[in-house]
């Protein structure tokens, strides 16, 4: 029987409203409520550091969102008084740093968004840090690159350093060519990089030398890796979370894909989604970070979220292969991490779990970043759950 998660959090109360179905209730939504506006950035403060942003003197929280005539469809969260109570205490429990230090929590049913609350450093217009749950994004690109041909479900076991042709190959290290684009997405390359190697490449741009810095532009990060990686070995291709996973997936990305690779970010993924306040940071080699470094606003959030919920389909349009999402979806490795719940599974940059409510489970697929941020998809319910936040701990659905 699947573990029951503990969602004391708006994920349990989303649930219940799922399941509970909805009801007419006129007499929820007051005007005042309608007519709310969330909270903006100012343009100095999009501009400027996250962590200096002040608190919002007070939080916002709202069951039924405004229209922002930004590609995303609104509802109100009609449901009985005392359910939706219950979210709305929750909401204000949030606000009291009862569960830790959140900044929004949105909630999407039947492809309409129907709550909507900023709390802290939370703002409608400010990209949010998404930590590593820019990993899910990568992925996502690389099911477009599959979309539009450039490559196939086949590809996936094929040897990554056949797509890098600017590597040097008889200079790498014994078992490179058992890397392929499966393991990689499963955090299963096999790379082991000594600590002295790896502190030098964690650096910054900007803190590199020059002869570093050249030696690893482009493909040349890829060549040092497989040069300075210990035997590539069917026991070293074991889940490590991270482990440079992301970065190798990046770089088949913009090998394959015709022109700048971060054109192609923007052309055939965000700007079809209509994403325009973005922050996507440039890796020591000179392309996009693939595993973190990346903000989003929250709304823009819940636009991923229904773009894989609908199956890679968004306003008519297959963005992204329903056969490559299908797999990556799925529970393909258990993620091995003390950090890790144990009833998570992990498919290509995706975590998945059941979730248990009323003796019925329900399978759901989150991307998952450091301090709150994450996509929940429950596709049964045709809900969607999305959170940011700057909790050190992040244990809000622990408790």
């Amino acid at each position: 029987m699947s573990k029951k998660l503990k969602f004391k959090s708006a994920v349990m109360f989303a649930l219940l409203m799922s399941t509970s179905g909805l009801v007419e209730a006129s007499d929820i939504n007051t005007t005042s409520e309608s007519l709310q506006l969330a909270p903006e950035a100012t343009n100095t403060e999009v501009k400027g550091r996250f962590w200096d942003l002040p608190y919002l003197e007070k939080a916002f929280i709202n069951s039924a969102p405004e229209d922002r005539k930004d590609g995303i469809t609104v509802g109100k969260l009609d449901l009985d008084n005392t359910t939706k109570a219950g979210i709305i205490d929750f909401a204000k429990a949030i606000a009291e740093n009862k569960y830790g230090q959140y900044d929004s929590i949105l909630i999407s049913h039947k492809g309409k968004l129907v709550f909507e609350s900023y709390y802290h450093r939370g703002r409608v217009n400010l990209p949010h840090d998404q930590a590593s749950a820019a990993k899910a994004y990568t992925s996502l690109l690389l099911g477009r690159a599959i979309q539009l041909g450039y490559l196939s479900m086949a590809d996936l076991h094929k040897p990554l350093v056949h797509f890098l042709k600017e590597l040097d190959t008889e200079q790498l290290v014994k078992g490179a060519e058992n890397i392929t684009l499966h393991k990689v997405l499963t955090m299963r390359s096999g790379l082991r990089i000594n600590q002295e190697k790896a502190g030098e490449l964690s650096k910054r741009h900007s803190q590199l030398s020059s002869t570093v810095a050249n030696r690893v532009h482009g493909q040349g990060l890829v060549q040092e890796l497989l040069v300075h990686s210990k035997p590539i070995t069917p026991a070293s291709q074991s889940f490590v979370y991270g482990n440079y996973n992301p970065t190798l997936v990046m770089q088949v990305i913009a090998a394959v894909v015709p022109g700048n690779v971060d054109k192609f970010i923007e052309n055939e993924l965000l700007d079809k989604l209509g994403i325009t306040d973005y922050r996507w940071m440039t890796a020591i080699s000179g392309l996009p970070e693939a595993g973190w470094r990346v903000s989003l606003t929250s709304r823009d959030m819940v636009k991923l979220a229904k773009l894989v919920s609908n199956n890679g389909k968004w306003q008519g349009e297959q963005l992204i292969s329903a056969v490559y999402l299908d797999k990556a979806t799925q529970k393909l490795t258990k993620p091995v991490s003390d950090w890790i719940p144990e009833h998570y599974s992990y498919g290509y940059f995706w975590y998945q779990t059941d979730v248990v409510i009323h003796d019925k489970s329900y399978s759901t697929h989150i991307a998952w970043g450091g301090g709150g941020q994450r996509l929940i998809i429950v596709n049964e319910l045709d809900l969607t759950i999305v959170v940011t936040g700057h909790d050190a701990e992040d244990k809000i659905f622990e408790q």
